[in-house]
């Protein structure tokens, strides 16, 4: 019966992902119904991030409040699924689950296991004038001298003490320049 299991979006209280997901598990596992409800995933995303002056990978919730199951939906796989706690209903009209296309399925790569790496688009080049809209040097502008888009971070001259300074800074903090 799993060859006819497709993959559902559930929709979950905001923070809930974690907990719908061991619940779920919980259940199929002690009601014995892993011929009904095949997975449960929460799929997630790698990002860069700059902490205490140094870029480090973390992992965060690609879609928040939502958890992938891949089940056979019958009256039983429906019931369970629906009234875990954390569980607002099945995305789709109604409520009435719908499944993911094959499309769908692939571009998220939840079939093969992988889990995406979020990609940063810089858009800002060397020699543009940009203003620091957050963090440290918020409410700086300077000119870029420098893009690393494999830590997504630039390097903008800003004058600091009448003196032109180098300062590296993620590139999410800078905006171009109005």
């Amino acid at each position: 019966m799993a060859e006819e299991a497709k993959w559902y979006v559930v929709h979950t209280y905001s923070g809930y992902e974690n907990n719908v997901k061991q619940n779920i598990e919980k259940v199929v596992k002690n009601r014995k119904l892993e011929d009904l409800i095949c997975e449960v995933k929460i799929p997630m995303e790698i990002y860069t991030e700059e902490k205490d002056n140094k870029v480090v990978e973390a992992e965060r919730k690609l879609f928040p409040s939502y958890v992938l199951v891949k089940m056979v939906v019958t009256n039983d796989s429906w019931y369970i699924v629906r009234n875990t706690r954390g569980v607002t209903g099945f995305v789709g009209p109604a409520s009435k689950p719908v499944p993911l296309t094959e499309a769908e399925v692939k571009a998220l790569g939840i079939e093969s296991g992988e889990t995406k790496t979020a990609q940063m688009k810089i858009t800002v080049a060397v020699g543009d004038r940009v203003d620091v809209v957050s963090g440290m040097f918020e409410g700086y502008s300077g000119e870029v001298s420098a893009v690393d888009e494999e830590n997504a971070q630039v390097e903008i001259i800003v004058s600091m003490l009448g003196r032109p300074t180098p300062v590296k800074i993620p590139a999410s903090d800078v905006k171009a320049a109005e």
